[in-house]
């Protein structure tokens, strides 16, 4: 469900900055269901990637096999990203705080940490300069933190106006898709707002697993349960996943 509702948010015709992992299968599942001419670009410089199978890592062969150019990743920074020309970046994270503000770098203190992660790539230059982006994260207290241990990617900072401070140019996380349900900015204070769940899920599941006191919308929503067609797609999708 959280990959379903992850490959709805991206629009036809629009420019995706792809990570691996769940990003790539909602953006992928995205492509081959509702979305034929989304663009698909990857760090390794693979912009129109149209793999048929979920590709391994941003250097998997079958991305640049597909790609419509091939460019260096200087300057898929340089020129495609930084100055805005992407929609829409997907990203993960290891937690997430309640101004969407992302960990992918240490657990505990930076100098002695518990657990040191992959860390940034290119997840801050991302959050930074897409257009907006799409988290997608499993939803649970270990996860969903009152403060992140390291900020590796901006999402609103402490709140309204850190953006602009910062002179960060995309207008950051507009949505928070989890396996519970989605999450969205209030326009007024950045703080994320549960605005809808997925079929069979609570409310109060959504607040027990989120380490702050979450906020509701007052109109919470359902999410569509996914279609026949796009479980067909998923599960081929995830069949090529693994090298046989």
């Amino acid at each position: 469900m959280m990959t379903v509702a992850a490959s709805r948010a991206l629009s036809d015709r629009a420019t995706c900055f792809v990570g691996i992992g769940k990003p790539s299968t909602a953006a992928n599942l995205a492509r081959a269901t509702h979305a034929p001419d989304l663009v698909l670009v990857y760090e390794s410089g693979t912009i129109g990637a149209a793999p048929d199978r979920l590709p391994l890592s941003i250097g998997d062969g079958v991305l640049a096999d597909t790609a419509t150019s091939v460019v260096s990743v200087p300057e898929i920074f340089n020129y495609w990203l930084q100055p805005g020309r992407i929609d829409v970046g997907f990203l993960g994270a290891a937690q997430l705080d309640r101004f969407a503000n992302i960990n992918t770098t240490v657990i505990g203190p930076y100098d002695d940490p518990e657990v040191r992660l992959p860390g940034a790539g290119g997840a801050p230059e991302i959050a930074a300069s897409c257009g907006e982006v799409v988290v997608v994260v499993s939803q649970s207290r270990r996860t969903f933190v009152e403060q992140v241990d390291f900020v590796t990617s901006v999402g609103f900072g402490r709140g309204p106006g850190d953006r602009e401070r910062y002179g960060l140019r995309g207008r950051g996380p507009t949505q928070v898709i989890t396996d519970l349900g989605v999450l969205r900015p209030d326009p007024q204070t950045c703080e994320l707002v549960l605005t809808a769940v997925h079929p069979g899920v609570e409310v109060e599941q959504a607040r027990r697993a989120t380490g702050w006191s979450l906020r509701v919308a007052d109109d919470v929503t359902v999410t569509e349960p996914p279609t026949s067609r796009e479980l067909e797609v998923l599960r081929s999708l995830e069949a090529t996943a693994a090298p046989s």
